[in-house]
Formats: structure tokens, C-alpha cells, sequence
């Protein structure tokens, strides 16, 4: 089965850099905005587009992104919004959207229908932060079904058994989180991204993504040096609060500096 995020590293490895995966809430600060905004990451630059589902109980995510999401709540947002969103973006990029979300909006909706809708707008799978390989297997056969990439996450706690599972179930690429925490920008990424990208392509991952705390184009070159990409959040969200999709823009592109940095 082809992945289209596979498909985007794959291209980015064969020029010789790592990818920017750039993360956004749903609805933030409004759904017209956040159409705008997406739509600016990908013509600044990201090479795939993570879209987040706000959630009440978001124990993943740091305060940007938590006080984003809970603003896009607040308003209103409702689930059927996030695939007028992706519809809206994937008519005018086509820059790869995963949907980062909980899996309990996921049930909630309906683990075929919410696949269903997302195939339909354009988006190409989902990232799941608090769903394991073992717990997953309606939508494994779902993802199967409709041809959807499936993330899942590994921690530098996971052992080799829970890293192999998430290698062998993931399609797009494995989540690497950088960190035991939250999300947020941090001055320094953790040396344990680098062991546990290392322990992953160890035993046999060929696309791995490291997310949590990176914020700094120096971050990306870090960390596009060692895995096919880094995932950047709060500090986009952050720009996107302060300085609306103009600083998505600005930010964006100073990140992107990061990626072929590492090939001088």
C-alpha cells in the first residue's frame, strides 16, 4: 500500500535533507484562519501538515497548544468542521495532512465513518498519541480498509518489544517523542531523541519523525541530521496566536533554513 507521507520523505531523502512536519489545532483561532494559516505552512515550506483535533483532556499537550485548543472549543468547533478544514486546504496545497487525535473523538464519531470523511476531504491518516499498536485493532483493519497512513508514537521509556510494535504497525512514519514530558518549545532537545531514533532505525525503522521541543531551525538541523524529520508545534501555535498567519509564515521559514543546513 503506498504512503503518501512515506512518499514525501522518500522524495525529501533522495534530495539529500529531512522534512518539516508542521502541527496547527483545528478551528484555532477560527476555522477561516486556520484554513489560512495551514495553507501558509505549506507554502512556506512544511513538507507534511499535522492537523490537531481539540480535545478536553489533552494530556499530551504542553500550554500553547492546550490554551489553543481549548479557544477552538470554546468557539464552537465541532468535528465535522475538521474535514470542511482539510477540504478547504487540500483544494489549494497538496502538502500531506495527518490528523493528530485522540481516539476517543475518533469512537465517538465512528472509527469508519471519521476515516470515511477523512479520505473524502483529502487528508491521508491519522497520528495517535494515546493509542498503542495492541489496543488498535479496529483501526488497523479500518486504516487497511481505506488506505489511510497510521502514526504511531515511541517513547524513549518504550521497550524494544513496544518499538518493533510500533515499526511494524506505523505507515507513514513513527512518532519519536523527544522527551518524558509534554509538548512545548524547549532550548534544547533531548539527547535521548538521538538514542531513541537510533534504537528505532536499529530495529528496522526507515521513517521516523522526532516531535516534542523542538522550536529553533538549529533544532531541525539537529535533528533532520540523525531522522527523516521534526515535527514542530507550540512554537508555531505561539505564532499563530501573536502574530496571526503572518508569523505562521515567518516562522515557518526560518525553520525551514534547518532542513538543508546540515548538507553544507
Amino acid at each position: 500500500m503506498t504512503s503518501p507521507v512515506e512518499a514525501v520523505i522518500d522524495a525529501a531523502r533522495a534530495d539529500g535533507r529531512g522534512v518539516l512536519v508542521g502541527y496547527l489545532p483545528a478551528g484555532f483561532p477560527n476555522v477561516q484562519t486556520c484554513i489560512d494559516a495551514l495553507i501558509a505552512l505549506a507554502d512556506s515550506g512544511v513538507d507534511i501538515i499535522e492537523l490537531g483535533v481539540p480535545y478536553s483532556d489533552p494530556v499530551m499537550d504542553g500550554v500553547v497548544i492546550q490554551r489553543a485548543t481549548n479557544a477552538s472549543l470554546e468557539s464552537g468547533f465541532r468535528l465535522t468542521q475538521l474535514f470542511d478544514i482539510i477540504r478547504a486546504v487540500t483544494a489549494k496545497v497538496n502538502t500531506p495532512i495527518l490528523v493528530m487525535t485522540y481516539w476517543n473523538p475518533v469512537v465517538q464519531y465512528g472509527v469508519d465513518r471519521f476515516a470515511t470523511d477523512l479520505k473524502a476531504a483529502g487528508g491521508v491518516g491519522l497520528i495517535t498519541p494515546d493509542l498503542i499498536p495492541d489496543e488498535a485493532a479496529e483501526w488497523l483493519a479500518v486504516s487497511d480498509k481505506h488506505g489511510l497512513d497510521r502514526v504511531f508514537l515511541a517513547a524513549p521509556s518504550s521497550t524494544d518489544d513496544r518499538l518493533s510494535s510500533a515499526i511494524a504497525h506505523s505507515r507513514g512514519f513513527v512518532y519519536a517523542v523527544s522527551t518524558m514530558g509534554i509538548t512545548g518549545a524547549r532550548a534544547d532537545v533531548d539527547i535521548a531523541a538521538r538514542t531513541l531514533v537510533g534504537r528505532l532505525t536499529g530495529l528496522g525503522a526507515t521513517h521516523v519523525c522526532v516531535g516534542v521541543g523542538i522550536s529553533t531551525h538549529e533544532h531541525v538541523r539537529n535533528v533532520t541530521g540523525y531522522a527523516s524529520g521534526a515535527i514542530v508545534g507550540s512554537h508555531l501555535v505561539s505564532a499563530l496566536t501573536d502574530e496571526g498567519t503572518a508569523g505562521v509564515a515567518r516562522v515557518t521559514t526560518e525553520l525551514v533554513a534547518g532542513l538543508s543546513a546540515h548538507q553544507d
